[in-house]
C-alpha cells in the first residue's frame, strides 16, 4: 500500500469563490494527498467580488508553526499560492528553513498579477520580494506576466518560442530548480505551459487548445493538480500537461454550465475525471 504524503498548503481562504485553499484541499484529497492548511487570510469572498472582507492571519502563523513543530509535524511537500505581504513572505521564508528536508519539494506559485499588470494590492516591491522568495524553491509556475514583474523583462502579449526561452533563462537566475511558465501561447488557438529544468538543462512545451473564457482560479487548479501529480509519483513534465489538459476540461464544462457561473470554475464536477488525465 502506497503511503499518504502530506502536503502544506499555504494561501488564503476565500469563504466564496472556488480559488486557493477551497480548490486545493479537495483536489489534492482527490489525489491522495493529506493537505494541511496555513491560512494567511481569511476572505468572505474572493476579490472579484465587490466590497469583500478581509482577515490578515500573520498573528496566527507563528503560534501554529510552533505547536506543529512541538508536535513533530513533517511534510513531503510545501506549497504556496496567494500571500498577502511581504511580512508573510518573511515568515515563509522560516517555514521553509524549518521544515524543509532533503526529500522534501518546495512548490511557490507567486500569485501577484496578469495582464501585464499586478494585482491592486501589490507594488514592484512586492514583486522584488516574490523573486527573492522564488530563489527558495524547488519548483516555480509563474504567468508570464509574473516571470516579466520578476525578472524585469519587457512584457509582450505577442511573442514567439525565442521570448519565452529568454524569460525562463531569466526566470533560472533567481534560483528555484525547475521553472514552469503558464499560459504559453506559441501559435493561434493553443495555450500551454514551457518549462526549463536546471538539474538536465533540458526545456519541455506543451500546447493544448486554447478556451475563449477567462475564469478566477483556474491557476490555482493547475498549480494544485501539478504539485499532486508530482507527488504521486509523475515527473514535472508529465505533471504539468495533466494539470494543463484538467484545466482546460474544467474551462469546457464550467462553459456548459446553465448557471454560467461568472466567479470560478465547476471543478466540482471534473474532480471524479482527474485521474482519466494520467
Amino acid at each position: 500500500m502506497r503511503k499518504i504524503k502530506r502536503i502544506l498548503s499555504i494561501q488564503d481562504i476565500s469563504c466564496l469563490g472556488k480559488c486557493s485553499q477551497t480548490i486545493a484541499l479537495p483536489v489534492l484529497s482527490v489525489l491522495g494527498a493529506e493537505t494541511v492548511m496555513l491560512p494567511t487570510a481569511l476572505l468572505s469572498t474572493h476579490t472579484m467580488f465587490k466590497n469583500f472582507t478581509f482577515k490578515d492571519l500573520s498573528d496566527q502563523i507563528e503560534p501554529i508553526i510552533n505547536h506543529w513543530k512541538s508536535e513533530n509535524v513533517e511534510f513531503d511537500a510545501i506549497y504556496t499560492g496567494y500571500i498577502g505581504s511581504i511580512a508573510q513572505i518573511e515568515q515563509v521564508k522560516k517555514i521553509f528553513r524549518d521544515f524543509k528536508r532533503d526529500n522534501n519539494l518546495i512548490f511557490i506559485d507567486p500569485v501577484m498579477a496578469d495582464n501585464g499588470k499586478l494585482y491592486p494590492a501589490f507594488d514592484m516591491n512586492y514583486a522584488k520580494a516574490n523573486a527573492e522568495f522564488c530563489a527558495e524553491a524547488d519548483i516555480i509556475v509563474p504567468n508570464i506576466t509574473e516571470a516579466c514583474f520578476m525578472t524585469g523583462v519587457e512584457y509582450k502579449e505577442k511573442y514567439d518560442v525565442s521570448y519565452i526561452k529568454m524569460l525562463l533563462d531569466e526566470l533560472n537566475k533567481l534560483g528555484a530548480k525547475i521553472n514552469i511558465l503558464t499560459g504559453v501561447s506559441l501559435e493561434d488557438g493553443k495555450t500551454g505551459i514551457m518549462g526549463y529544468d536546471n538539474n538536465t538543462g533540458e526545456y519541455y512545451l506543451y500546447q493544448n487548445n486554447r478556451i475563449n473564457a477567462v475564469y478566477h482560479g483556474t491557476g490555482d487548479l493547475f498549480s494544485s493538480v501539478c504539485v499532486g501529480e508530482i507527488l504521486r509519483g509523475h515527473s514535472w513534465q508529465d505533471a504539468a500537461r495533466i494539470a494543463a489538459d484538467y484545466t482546460a476540461k474544467t474551462i469546457e464544462v464550467t462553459l456548459e454550465s446553465p448557471d454560467k457561473p461568472w466567479y470560478g470554475v465547476n471543478f466540482e464536477e471534473t474532480l471524479p475525471e482527474l485521474f482519466k488525465f494520467i
